[in-house]
């Protein structure tokens, strides 16, 4: 708010039996920013229409400013919308739109899934075993 708005609305505020102060005193801009201030005040008019006149302008209601305002409910609608279509993405197509909305840093990336090996098991059996200790041992 501009200190000229304020002192407008003061002088309003003010009661009707006391007088005004003296030019002088109200202002208090005598100083070297007195004349910086006096030249402010006289720039050129602006273009465009003169806002001292009433023409043209619309007033506005508070109600209707209050009802555009007012926070609309679209629960009802939104949910129709959504129960209205039943169709369910394949996994594959979910699954490239979650690794492109993902980040690209370390952290924004699950971990790998590693596949658990399977224990191997042998080509020989416990006859092979026994024959092979015959052989190089020796052992009867």
């Amino acid at each position: 708010m501009s200190a000229a708005l304020l002192r407008r609305g003061l002088e309003l505020l003010e009661p009707p039996g006391r007088a005004k102060a003296p030019p002088g005193l109200e202002r208090g801009r005598a100083g070297p920013r007195a004349a910086g201030a006096a030249r402010r005040r006289k720039r050129a008019p602006e273009h465009g229409r003169n806002k001292a006149t009433i023409k043209g302008r619309v007033v506005k209601s508070a109600i209707e400013e209050y009802h555009k305002k007012k926070p609309v409910n679209h629960l009802r609608e939104n949910l129709k919308y959504m129960l209205k279509g039943r169709l369910v993405a394949d996994k594959a197509v979910t699954q490239q739109v979650l690794a492109q909305n993902r980040g690209r840093k370390s952290k924004d990336q699950p971990p790998e899934k590693t596949e658990k090996k399977k224990p191997e098991g042998t080509v020989f059996t416990e006859e092979d075993f026994r024959k092979f200790e015959r052989e190089y041992f020796g052992i009867p």
